[in-house]
């Protein structure tokens, strides 16, 4: 039945608006590389191969802005000011922290007068902070200058720029120097500029930069250092299938990883590395849960990837957390008598060499691809090829049955692992331990699915406080290699008897801790599986 104009009259104002205007958004790859391999690529048959045209050399000026007490910056804005010949254009760009870490917002206009002017740009779209912004309380902060090789290209039926810099990022008398790979996608899939990366480093060293030069401006200008990002939530909701599923939890874990991928390159970036290990252990139990539900090849040689890095960082944490909460800790109890410092004097060169070991590997070849590989798969949503036609049924189900399902299966595999746990081996204790953790991740995964019951929130802090009990035993068991390595078979007397001290600390506290350990087994056996 149509409707009368008098009733289209009556309609709310607010149903004839146009919708919100999107904010326009940049797609765009970095990779860092030495000036040996940007002569390289220059010359690269490659990038002849399929560029639109012989490329453009243009030589960039930028004067980047912000507060003096970074406003913008804290909020993940950037503001230029570019010079490219007599042109002048004004840039803002806004990054979102837990998106896509190859998309920004971005705010591109002409400046004819040549200076900043931020009644240019659309401030009410833009919104807070710059909405409310005097302008006067914005400074230069920093500058780049580079020299920039552009082309097109047509790539995997997308429309890529490739832009070849080298130069400068400058503040005062302190400079960077610059030398990256960017690609732009223009049109298509953005799994196009991870593949062409691919191809890109069978040609030269290249490693993923995930800082822009706007970040890294300011890192110089003020003196700040690239902070460490926990995990956000799964973004999920009970009308999504499992593919759509699959995809946020994927997705999820690897913008945790990449998120802590600059920061762990830093020096004295322990809690980076700490939760580079958190996002591949979240992403390698999604890797098991899924291979027993589709069993995707796809998936198989990423998991191997995340398996060997994982396997990598484990030193350099192991030894962070001696260093900075084992020692401690045990200093904080006074023990009379008890010199501590030989350990600590004597775990920092260890320490030192298992960083070298970390920053290696995240600048490797084989790193590098396995993360520009997994960006790829999850663009092309690659879990579907090569699964058996039962397995796409799956894909299509509705995610609540699948969570339901997988918690099911993780929750009776804990429950089989503790059966006759008063009497269980370390080993057994150990095993049961992993498993927890398995499950724990996958809760966590589906959790908003079940946002709001209390049976959840008891049920994943049952799991928390009994994962962290059984966390005591394997304290002493990762601390008793490290103590031998600092003893390395040799008569020390400080060393051997501040280690003495460690294990039998450790022990007592282990002994402790198991005095409640079967009270938190029961309380959690006891939980009601919130998924039912």
């Amino acid at each position: 039945m149509e409707a009368t104009p008098e009733q289209d009259a009556a309609k709310p104002v607010a149903e004839e608006l146009p919708p919100p205007a999107v904010a326009p958004r940049e797609v765009e790859l970095k990779l860092a590389c030495s000036a040996e391999a940007l002569s390289v690529l220059r010359d690269a048959e490659l990038i002849a191969r399929h560029a639109r045209n012989r490329g453009i050399v243009r030589r960039l000026e930028a004067t980047y802005y912000d507060t003096p007490d970074c406003l913008l910056d804290r909020h993940g804005l950037s503001l230029r000011l570019r010079r490219s010949g007599r042109r002048h254009i004004q840039t803002l760009k806004r990054a979102k922290a837990g998106e896509n870490p190859l998309a920004r917002d971005e705010w591109e206009v002409p400046s004819p007068e040549g200076r900043l002017d931020l009644t240019l740009l659309p401030l009410a779209e833009i919104g807070e902070p710059l909405v409310s912004l005097p302008a006067t309380s914005l400074a230069p902060a920093f500058a780049t200058k580079v020299r920039r090789r552009i082309q097109k290209l047509d790539f995997a039926g997308a429309e890529i720029e490739i832009a070849l810099d080298h130069g400068t990022i400058e503040a005062g008398e302190k400079n960077l120097p610059l030398c990256e790979v960017e690609l732009e996608l223009k049109s298509g899939d953005a799994a196009a500029l991870y593949e062409f990366g691919l191809a890109l480093l069978e040609l030269a060293p290249l490693q993923i930069e995930t800082a822009s030069k706007a970040a890294r401006g300011h890192r110089l200008a003020f003196g700040t250092a690239a902070q460490a990002q926990k995990a956000k939530p799964v973004t999920l909701s009970a009308q999504d299938n499992v593919d759509a599923a699959i995809a946020a939890i994927l997705g999820n874990g690897y913008r945790h990883l990449m998120a802590n991928l600059g920061p762990a390159m830093q020096a004295g970036s322990p809690e980076a590395v700490h939760q580079m290990r958190v996002s591949l252990r979240r992403l390698r139990t999604a890797f098991t849960l899924l291979r027993r539900e589709l069993g995707p090849p796809a998936l198989e040689p990423i998991a191997a990837d995340a398996k060997h890095l994982a396997h990598v960082l484990g030193p350099a944490r192991n030894w962070d957390v001696f260093i900075t909460e084992t020692l401690p800790d045990i200093a904080a109890e006074g023990l009379d008598g008890v010199d501590l410092s030989p350990l600590s004097e004597a775990a920092v060169p260890q320490q030192a060499e298992s960083y070298v070991a970390v920053h290696a590997a995240l600048a490797s070849r084989s790193v590098n691809r396995f993360l520009l590989g997994f960006g790829a798969v999850l663009e092309r949503r690659g879990w579907r090829n090569g699964i058996e036609s039962a397995a796409l049924t799956v894909l299509a189900e509705p995610v609540g049955s699948f969570a339901g399902r997988v918690l099911a299966r993780s929750h009776r595999k804990v429950l089989r692992r503790g059966r006759h746990f008063a009497r269980l081996p370390p080993e057994a204790r150990h095993e049961l331990r992993l498993a927890l953790k398995k499950l724990r991740y996958t809760a966590e995964f589906f959790l908003p699915l079940y946002a709001g019951q209390s049976a959840a929130r008891k049920y994943l802090a049952r799991l928390t406080r009994l994962q962290e009990a059984l966390g005591v035993a394997n304290d002493v068991a990762t601390t008793y290699p490290l103590l031998g390595a600092l003893r390395g078979g040799q008569l020390r007397p400080g060393v051997d008897f501040a280690a003495g001290a460690v294990l039998g600390w450790q022990r007592r506290h282990e002994l402790e801790a198991a005095k409640a350990l079967l009270k938190s087994w029961r309380k959690f056996a006891a939980a009601t599986p919130f998924w039912r």
